[in-house]
């Protein structure tokens, strides 16, 4: 499907329709910044209305929207650095919710894992990073990722493997630490 000025009418329910899942990869792009996400996304969305960026159907919309995404939030990160603004935006761990069914322990062993998760995915290289969570939070194949980071799909793959492995090693570490440690912290503690 490509789309023209005259398909705008046509481009706008796909665009809501990939609007959620935009918004989390424009997330990714911007280090979990949540006001720098939104404008990146809403620069896509005029870059696209104003037909500054055109899809050729040369892969999926969704694979292409994420390119334009990812560019534009470069080039927004790039302006940012020239301006003289050198603060990298703080990494926003996300708001738990307690649900009714759960015990205290259980969230708080539940928010410990997701923060090892997230802490772990925060300090792989960025192109790892990338790779992961197009593969498994946005659910595009290996080639689709390829398009989407500009490179090769031997080049996606190896960086998506590279990150699951880094990805695993570092959270073996992390939870091998604190077993150990809480084992030190309190070593009279009965299992």
């Amino acid at each position: 499907m490509q789309f023209n000025q005259m398909d705008i009418a046509e481009l706008k329910p796909e665009l809501e329709r990939l609007h959620s899942t935009s918004f989390g990869w424009a997330l990714s792009c911007c280090r979990r910044d949540a006001s720098d996400a939104e404008e990146v996304l809403q620069t896509v969305y005029l870059k696209i209305l104003e037909g500054k960026a055109r899809f050729r159907g040369e892969s999926s919309l969704k694979t292409w929207l994420f390119a334009v995404i990812r560019k534009t939030a470069a080039t927004e990160y790039r302006r940012k650095l020239l301006r003289g603004l050198h603060l990298l935006p703080e990494f926003d761990e996300p708001k738990e919710r307690i649900a009714p069914e759960e015990s205290p322990t259980e969230t708080f062993e539940r928010s410990e894992l997701q923060n090892h998760f997230q802490s772990a995915l925060k300090n792989l290289p960025k192109r790892q990073r990338e790779a992961l969570h197009l593969v498994f939070y946005e659910d595009l194949s290996l080639r689709e990722a390829a398009d989407v980071m500009g490179v090769s799909i031997g080049s996606a793959r190896q960086h998506y493997d590279r990150g699951k492995k880094r990805l695993r090693e570092s959270l073996e570490q992390e939870i091998a630490y604190g077993i150990r440690w809480r084992g030190k912290e309190n070593p009279g503690i009965v299992s």
